[in-house]
């Protein structure tokens, strides 16, 4: 009987192995550790997280996970520890069968590295399996007339475990006809064989109880062991023996089941039914049998299954004839497995780091792939490669991984995503090939500003505007993504005028538009030049700048403003003289006017709008000047009424008016003489204020005549005395001429005080009227005088005596009169 598992002292074992046994090393790139099979599940096998130089608490960080292809995950890491631990039980003879030395092959992908290592991790046996017999009782016929010495090959024990552990000793129980012999064959295997001692005897003792153990050499020992049952036959001369020692084939893996793969034959010379043979599977695994069919009667062997290289590409068994006489032959047969390129490469993507940013450097791992080509040979070397129109590129890593790096650089505004074909080919013929898409995905970095599509803007926006009006909208555009790409706005703080921008616009900081604050003036505020600014929501932000232009557009709002002539203040109109000699055409005066609008608005244009005496006065349509349109006729009267408008060119045009009277006269005591005839209107105010201006122009002529007759008095007084002492001295040789008032003294004060200074109508420069000192034509001409000398001698005097007072008094009279205060007097009269 099987030994009895010590599972105590396996675990001692195991946890012996563990503490001495686990080795690593970093040698070519690769780790390696041991770990002896039959492991509890979390067991140690190494320090993973020191042996790559990472922190335990690192390995999230890093993203370092084990990669293995087609196979159970026999470890895993602990990220508590960084330790590399067993994922479950391991069972060295379930991986490796009886290899020699059992080495299984991971790998560690540190993604935040980019980097993949090879984990090399050896499964150390113990012993755990006994050595076993494919049956447990055995029949060996042998014939009566054997001769001692005959051997008899008995079955074979199996034991999966290696070295000591696997089968070391066969042992028979003590038998007085048979003994045991083993023998060793060139790989080490042993072959038990049964011995006959002495010669046997049918009639004597026809069967004979036989107990084969089998041992191995592990610690503790294990053994098994299986009944032979000896049966002794009558004569039988001859065995069968088999045409060759050893039987070889080779057959494709893609064979079809039952196809006949080879016949093996073996003859016996015995007559008879001595001479029939039988044929069966002597030494053959369970893993093989299920796959060949022996016929027992011709021999042949056929596939009853599917045969697969990549599963078994040798198969070794051994066939026995044996006659009626229970005599044996045996024969080895050797099935080698031809590998057809039946199977495509296989690929997996191990680790594929999307999305990517868009600067990263040539030469970043993108992804790793593992490719496999589960045949043999050329059918099994595989070439990878990828499209050579994008920039990335395959390069060999260790094993059969490949790693996808970029060779230049990428631009996700250019091209936000890649779909790239990788295709892995074999060698064989004819060539098989997969391929993989993977979709790769470019991160956005913020590396573009936003841009607006023009370097300036000009917004325009009629004056008076409702206050949060819209006045413009910027755009600018970022061809980042997400926050990268998410504008705001803003405008640039800046001094207008004093006040700063922010009193005039205001910005939408999410849509760009501009929205005014205020109500704009045209004739205050023309124009405002701003900065935008456009700023998106990176790290750290970009951000550009564009100009733009607001101009007010003018709007026909202000009343053409009349500069000339300007109104008294106490509501009366203004004055002009026009001579009753003036030509047609005569400029009497000059509308001035100016409109603080601009352009088609500025535009002014002047009008007769009412006259007393139509068709007597001209205006100017676009200088405003009043000419007389006729001669002036002792019938027109001596005041005219104009009523002028002033009307720009605006929507809707906009007008102002002036009342003009120009008095029709040649001289100003003209006017006065004429003063009498002039007819006021007839309403009860304008009578009273005309009653009081004639009052005060009775008193001031009173005062006028008593101050003439003081003067004529003084005059007359020094006349006497210069009489007496014409008389007593022998008469009057000259008189000083400073002593009297000369006409031309008279006619320069008057010229003095006769000068007018007014506007005309051209809004840019102002003339000085000089008019003709009429009033000086009231004065009696010098002539009568005979003024040529500056001394008047006494017979002039005496002859000229009264008129020279005339003269005097009349030259102070004209004085009077050209003096300013009355001429505001007239104007007021009128």
């Amino acid at each position: 009987m099987a030994a009895p598992k010590n599972y105590q002292r396996r675990g001692k074992l195991v946890l012996l192995y563990t503490v001495l046994g686990t080795l690593w090393e970093i040698g070519r790139g690769q780790i390696r550790y041991s770990v002896p099979e039959e492991s509890d599940k979390g067991s140690f096998v190494g320090n993973i997280s020191k042996d790559l130089n990472l922190e335990s608490q690192e390995l999230v960080k890093h993203g370092v996970r084990i990669v293995s292809r087609g196979r159970t995950q026999l470890f895993a890491l602990d990220w508590r520890t960084g330790s590399l631990i067993t994922a479950g039980r391991i069972d060295r003879e379930e991986i490796c069968t009886q290899s020699t030395q059992c080495l299984v092959n991971i790998n560690i992908l540190v993604e935040g590295r980019g980097k993949l290592f090879g984990i090399e991790i050896e499964i150390t046996d113990i012993n755990d399996n006994n050595p076993k017999f494919q049956v447990e009782n055995l029949e060996v016929k042998v014939n009566e007339i054997a001769a001692p010495g005959t051997h008899y090959p008995l079955p074979e024990a199996v034991d999966p475990d290696v070295g000591m552990n696997s089968l070391q000793s066969y042992q028979l129980s003590p038998n007085h006809y048979f003994s045991l012999e083993v023998q060793t064959g060139d790989d080490g295997t042993l072959h038990p064989e049964l011995v006959l001692e002495q010669a046997l005897d049918r009639e004597e003792e026809a069967a004979h109880h036989l107990l084969l153990i089998a041992s191995d050499g592990g610690d503790p020992r294990r053994s098994s062991t299986v009944h032979i049952h000896v049966t002794v036959l009558d004569t039988n001369d001859n065995a069968p023996v088999f045409t060759q020692p050893i039987y070889r084939v080779t057959v494709p893996e893609n064979v079809a089941p039952g196809t006949l793969l080879l016949t093996v034959s073996a003859s016996d010379p015995d007559e008879g039914a001595n001479g029939e043979v039988a044929y069966r599977f002597w030494k053959i695994s369970e893993k093989q049998s299920p796959l060949f069919h022996l016929n027992e009667n011709t021999g042949e062997i056929s596939a009853a299954g599917s045969l697969d290289y990549e599963e078994c590409a040798f198969y070794e068994m051994e066939i026995q004839a044996e006659d009626v006489g229970a005599l044996l032959g045996r024969t080895k047969v050797l099935i080698s497995v031809e590998d057809v390129n039946d199977n495509r490469p296989e690929m997996i993507i191990t680790s594929l780091f999307s999305p990517v940013l868009e600067n990263t450097l040539p030469g970043t791992v993108i992804a790793f792939l593992n490719v496999h080509d589960r045949d043999s040979g050329k059918n099994g070397q595989v070439v990878c490669y990828a499209p050579h129109n994008l920039p990335f590129q395959l390069e060999k890593s260790i094993d059969n991984y490949y790693r996808l790096v970029t060779w230049n650089y990428l631009d996700r505004e250019k091209i936000p995503m890649y779909n790239i074909t990788v295709t892995a080919s074999d060698l064989g013929t004819p060539s098989l090939s997969t391929e993989i898409h993977i979709t790769l995905y470019v991160a956005d970095t913020n590396d573009n500003p936003p841009t607006f599509p023009h370097a300036s803007y000009s917004a325009y926006i009629p004056e008076n505007n409702p206050r949060g009006a819209s006045i413009f909208t910027v755009m600018a555009h970022d061809p980042d993504s997400g926050n990268n790409a998410q504008v705001t706005y803003s405008v640039t703080e800046d001094i207008i005028m004093g006040s700063p921008v922010s009193s005039y616009v205001s910005i939408n900081s999410d849509t760009g538009i501009l929205y005014a604050l205020c109500s704009f003036d045209y004739e205050h505020l023309r124009d405002l030049q701003l900065l935008v600014t456009a700023r998106d929501s990176g790290d750290p932000p970009l951000s550009s700048n564009v100009s733009v232009s607001i101009f007010v557009l003018d709007q026909n709002d202000n009343v053409p403003e009349i500069l000339y002539p300007t109104l008294p203040t106490d509501g009366s109109t203004g004055v002009e003289l026009a001579p009753r000699s003036a030509e047609p055409g005569y400029l009497v005066t000059k509308v001035v006017a100016v409109d603080r609008d601009s352009g088609q608005n500025a535009w002014l244009s002047y009008r007769l709008l009412k006259a007393s005496e139509p068709g007597l006065f001209t205006v100017g349509l676009h200088t405003g000047e009043v000419r007389t349109a006729r001669a002036l006729q002792d019938r027109d009267a001596l005041k005219q009424s104009l009523v002028v408008a002033v009307q720009d060119h605006g929507q809707p045009p906009l007008s102002a008016t002036v009342t003009l009277t120009v008095v029709v006269a040649d001289s100003i005591p003209a006017v006065l003489a004429d003063l009498g005839s002039v007819r006021t209107s007839a309403n009860s105010d304008d009578s009273d204020l005309t009653l009081y201006l004639v009052v005060a122009v009775a008193a001031v002529s009173c005062v006028f005549l008593a101050f003439v007759i003081v003067l004529l008095a003084l005059r007359l007084r020094r006349w006497h005395s210069t009489r007496l002492l014409q008389a007593s001295g022998g008469g009057l040789v000259g008189v000083p001429a400073s002593h009297f008032v000369g006409v031309d003294g008279v006619q320069a004060f008057l010229e003095k005080y006769s000068h007018e200074v007014s506007l005309t109508a051209d809004s840019q420069a102002n003339h000085e009227i000089f008019p003709h000192p009429n009033y000086v034509d009231t004065l009696i001409s010098l002539e009568s005088c005979e003024k040529n000398d500056p001394l008047l001698t006494s017979v002039d005097f005496h002859e000229c005596k009264d008129e020279a007072a005339s003269i005097q008094v009349t030259s102070f009279i004209s004085l009077v009169l050209a003096s300013v205060p009355f001429k505001i007097l007239i104007l007021i009269i009128f």
